[in-house]
């Protein structure tokens, strides 16, 4: 018996691992030439600090989901617990300078009105499914099970702004059909391949994807109404 349980431990590891080493190839190839390599790229300049703010606490969090994962399956449990604390500071940041990113950058639009407000539910919509996924994993951090499950669809469901930036045609062309869809791709190939390693759905995959994919279409639908795009504009106007 356990025997069996380390054998389907290290099986789980593979899969974190995995996505550990997939997530920040396309975090670069999304944002290589808008930001990390925008220099080599002649890309446009970063509009303002807020937005080196974001991109160092967005890539903090990535290179310490990269430093979780690892030393999850090199068993370092305890240093694992310890980075834990500062995972939901930058938790928190994410949430919060994400918020304002989006915000700032809404105020920004040189036609400020529907379309813009109407596109900032996405970078909200973003951060606020991210900080309640990962608030649900850290109250259930004693329960690994829940935990690294959860921990791993809050990683996905930030794939969207990196996979919509990748320049190819039929992902600058398809818009949120072609990045959200990629994304739900990455999700559920995480999960099938979870339950067929595990010969069981896990409830914490199966509604934390739900949520996920539900979401999408869901805010995009708020965002079309009137109380939504009062609700922004009083946000936005902060920011002018």
């Amino acid at each position: 018996m356990a025997v069996n349980t380390v054998h389907r431990a290290d099986r789980d590891h593979r899969l974190y691992l995995w996505f550990a080493i997939f997530m920040p190839l396309i975090v670069l190839l999304g944002f290589a030439r808008t930001y990390y390599l925008r220099g080599v790229f002649n890309g446009p300049a970063v509009p303002s600090l807020l937005v080196h703010v974001h991109g160092a606490v967005m890539t903090s969090w990535v290179l310490l989901f990269i430093a979780q994962v690892w030393l999850v399956a090199s068993r370092r449990t305890k240093l694992h617990m310890r980075l834990g604390i500062a995972g939901a500071v930058l938790a928190s940041l994410v949430v919060v300078i994400g918020m304002l990113t989006g915000i700032a950058a809404a105020a920004r639009d040189h036609t400020p009105g529907p379309p813009a407000l109407q596109f900032l539910i996405i970078p909200l919509g973003d951060v606020f499914l991210f900080g309640i996924l990962i608030g649900v994993a850290l109250y259930f951090r004693r329960r690994l099970d829940i935990h690294k499950r959860l921990m791993l669809v809050a990683a996905i469901h930030l794939l969207p702004p990196a996979i919509s930036r990748i320049p190819v045609s039929f992902i600058t062309n398809g818009g949120p059909l072609a990045f959200f869809g990629l994304t739900d791709l990455c999700l559920l190939t995480c999960l099938a391949i979870d339950t067929i390693k595990n010969r069981k759905l896990h409830p914490a995959f199966l509604w934390g994807t739900i949520a996920v994919i539900a979401w999408q279409p869901l805010r995009i639908l708020i965002a079309g109404t009137s109380t939504w795009n009062q609700f922004a504009a009083w946000l936005v106007s902060f920011a002018r």
